[in-house]
């Protein structure tokens, strides 16, 4: 099967979760990324533990969640890049490199002479994505950024959780690294398109991706009402801010979330309960009215809702187009019959934790799907293959550079 990016090699430098979260879709689209680490430290994320995966014998790995999710597909070298040896096999490697990823503090590699203006020397047509916390300028960009940090200082923070003036209202962070992830993802697309052009042209390019900004394109809605109506959005809980009724509601087992979006929605929701008339209620009749009226109709919602469990109303409003769902934990989430038929869950072997299961990629391609060749490596598991690959490092210098812990 064809990879659509199988003639691509990525040297990933990145670390902790963005950048090689990047770099793993890469992967899945079948790129070669070669995961550089510290020698015997490796990536941070390799030590976010406890918990750490238990293998076919019960007994604890070192191999912990954190790095698992975001390393697949990759080969592992070890290289000491604050050495001149290991410097130098960088060098060697990015002759043989399309996409460089890295996310040091600004200034970091370059001062190491593996910047964006030195590795271009080698390969003028190399594509350099640099991911920090605030971009390469600015007067933050020398700070540190962290997802919760950022979380904080982008506004998600301002809209996420109960309101203040309610029990458990006050900031909230989402309940993943949200500002890691569109990092990420908005990385990933910056470095296809970079592909494309170079396709078309012939040239590299530099790209910058700061977590403050990816953070913020994730609230187009939230800025534009304040930019264009000078409102400044607060959190309002599991409230919809435009639609009514939209948000979570208590059934006898469980939380079920109710998004209705049109009139005619609600017109069936309500027959779905039982209670047509309420349908057709003046005081409910469109959307505006439900929103000024939302303080007699949820408690009305709030009370029907109680009467029958989660699956019981899922299955009465779905039958009626009615947007909702159950709120499911993760475990339920792989119970999910849906889930399960679009194959999200995927398994492979491991050399230390038998068959490891990871979250699957969620594109669904006709002709170039994700592909899983590898799974998170070790360690430098990698490391003589690569350097006699890429660097052209005999047995002689290899047994040199592991005695100096240069790799």
């Amino acid at each position: 099967m064809s990879s659509p990016l199988s003639h691509i090699r990525v040297l990933d430098l990145s670390r902790q979760l963005a950048g090689p979260w990047s770099a793993q879709m890469l992967a899945d689209y079948g790129a070669d990324v070669i995961k550089v680490e510290r020698p015997k430290v490796g990536d941070d994320m390799r030590h976010y533990g406890p918990p750490f995966v238990k293998g076919p014998d019960g007994k604890e790995t070192q191999e912990c969640p954190f790095f698992l999710a975001a390393n697949r597909g990759k080969r592992s070298v070890t290289i000491d890049i604050g050495s001149s040896d290991g410097q130098a096999l960088i060098r060697s490697m990015v002759a043989h490199c399309d996409v460089v990823i890295e996310n040091y503090r600004v200034g970091t590699l370059a001062r190491y002479g593996l910047g964006y203006e030195d590795l271009r020397k080698i390969k003028p047509d190399l594509i350099y994505c640099s991911i920090t916390g605030f971009g390469q300028d600015g007067p933050y960009k020398d700070h540190a950024g962290y997802d919760s940090v950022l979380q904080a200082m982008s506004g998600i923070m301002s809209i996420t959780g109960e309101p203040d003036d309610s029990p458990g209202g006050g900031a909230q962070k989402t309940g993943m690294p949200v500002s890691d992830f569109s990092a990420g993802l908005n990385a990933t697309v910056a470095m296809l398109a970079a592909l494309m052009h170079r396709e078309r042209t012939g040239e590299g390019q530099y790209i910058d991706i700061a977590l403050m900004d990816t953070s913020m394109s994730l609230l187009p809605v939230e800025i534009l009402r304040h930019l264009q109506l000078g409102e400044v959005p607060q959190r309002i809980g599991l409230k919809s801010r435009n639609m009514v009724p939209a948000q979570a509601f208590h059934a006898a087992d469980g939380q079920l979330v109710l998004a209705v979006g049109t009139d005619d929605q609600f017109r069936k929701l309500m027959e779905g309960m039982g209670r047509p008339e309420l349908g057709v209620d003046p005081r409910f009749a469109t959307n505006r009215l439900r929103k000024q009226n939302r303080d007699t109709l949820i408690p009305l919602l709030e009370e029907l809702f109680k009467q029958q469990p989660v699956a019981h109303w899922v299955a009465a409003l779905t039958r009626r187009a009615v947007p909702c769902g159950p709120v499911n934990d993760i475990k339920q989430v792989f119970e999910d019959p849906q889930v399960q038929h679009r194959g999200m869950k995927m398994q492979m072997a491991h050399p230390t934790i038998g068959q490891v299961t990871l979250l699957g990629n969620p594109a669904k391609l006709s002709v170039t799907p994700p592909q899983y060749r590898r799974p998170p490596p070790l360690l430098g598991e990698h490391t003589h293959e690569i350097l006699r690959e890429f660097a052209g490092v005999d047995e002689a210098k290899l047994i040199e550079l592991v005695s100096r812990g240069v790799v």
